[in-house]
């Protein structure tokens, strides 16, 4: 099980993704003040993801999609000073019965502790592949990728659905049971495996699909982000693109807790981050979910929420960020560290990445100029 004890960092790092490169970001100290941008990593390169090991910080994955190597993981195992690409990236078997081949690595999702060496991966169009070897050789998850309702879960063959292409992400492990695993879809919706990954069911009653004809479908959802609290892995939460929403299982119907989010700012976004000791505890960053979808702060006020009651009630944060911007925050690009009191950090779609070391109270700028950030992780 994660240790999700109380921890004060000597050394923070947080790992950046954008659309031309990585990028980490280091400061000293409790206060995590001070930060020190890097030089770029695979500068000019389209980076979906990087994660360091939570079991062995020194390696680090990098999930690309490369001009000359197309989408593959780039390996380092010595905390990104030097880097190695997978021998065998992720890709469909060959011959694929429904012609599929990997167009981007888009998720990584490191193991659990018992299982040193394994990752899962999620790819667009909506494949999941598995590594044990610390993401070295790669092997498609057939229990998902050749089942036999994938087709009509995953869209198939508009992997155009959503506007940044279909893809598989948000796989969570239970840390009691390395065989029950979820994942999402967009679109398609939230699926679970209680048997390693061999078989699927949806599960997804009770969230909105306001653009489907029946709202109240077994699958066909667009779920932006899906995270299980760690040390409450039957509670997970849901940030969609038709609301936010928690679920504690057995249950099988999602709750919206986002109903109790302001009127005039909604509960459309993309990422959801929890407190790593608190499974009440909740941020998420809306964005404008109006018909026009422009994908920009709500009025240009941008803002985070949290929840301290698991979303029965809401609390706008926004000391120190600007009164006016237009940006938003992809689904990878908000994350939280251990430290007491939390870090929590968000990388925007204008390049700036924002820090708060007190839970969120108030907010500093730390980088700038960069380019759009894809995902932000703590390393």
């Amino acid at each position: 099980t994660l240790d999700t004890t109380s921890l004060t960092s000597d050394v923070t790092t947080l790992r950046v993704g954008t659309r031309k490169g990585s990028w980490t970001l280091t400061a000293d100290g409790a206060e995590r003040d001070g930060w020190t941008l890097s030089e770029p990593t695979m500068l000019g390169h389209v980076i979906q993801h990087v994660m360091a090991d939570p079991r062995e910080p020194a390696r680090v994955l990098i999930a690309a999609r490369t001009g000359h190597l197309g989408p593959t993981v780039m390996r380092s195992q010595d905390g990104g000073a030097t880097w190695q690409e997978a021998k065998r990236p992720p890709a469909f078997e060959p011959g694929d019965v429904h012609g599929r081949s990997v167009r981007a690595v888009f998720w990584l999702t490191p193991g659990p502790a018992a299982q040193p060496g394994t990752w899962f991966a999620g790819a667009s169009p909506q494949g999941l592949f598995r590594t044990e070897d610390h993401g070295d050789t790669w092997t498609p998850v057939s229990g998902w990728n050749d089942h036999p309702d994938w087709p009509t879960w995953a869209e198939w063959p508009d992997v155009e659905g959503t506007p940044d292409g279909s893809m598989l992400h948000s796989v969570n492990i239970d840390p009691r049971d390395p065989d029950h695993l979820y994942l999402g879809l967009s679109g398609g919706g939230v699926f679970e495996s209680t048997d390693g990954g061999a078989d699927w069911v949806p599960i997804n009653g009770g969230v909105a699909a306001d653009f489907l004809p029946d709202p109240d479908v077994p699958y066909g959802h667009d779920p932006h982000c899906v995270r299980m609290h760690p040390l409450q892995p039957d509670r997970l939460y849901q940030q969609n693109h038709c609301g936010i929403y928690r679920i504690d299982r057995p249950a099988t119907r999602w709750q919206r807790i986002g109903d109790a989010m302001p009127r005039e700012v909604g509960d459309i976004g993309f990422p959801v981050e929890l407190h790593p000791r608190d499974p009440d505890t909740v941020w998420v960053f809306p964005m404008d979910g109006t018909d026009v979808w422009p994908r920009s702060s709500p009025d240009g006020r941008p803002a985070v929420y949290v929840t301290h009651d698991a979303g029965t009630t809401w609390e706008r944060q926004d000391d120190g960020l600007p009164e006016r911007a237009w940006f938003t925050v992809k689904r990878q690009a908000m994350c939280v560290d251990r430290n007491d009191p939390v870090g929590v950090y968000f990388g925007t779609t204008c390049g700036e990445i924002w820090a708060s070391s007190d839970e969120g109270a108030t907010w500093r700028q730390i980088a700038a100029h960069l380019p759009e950030i894809y995902s932000l992780e703590v390393g």
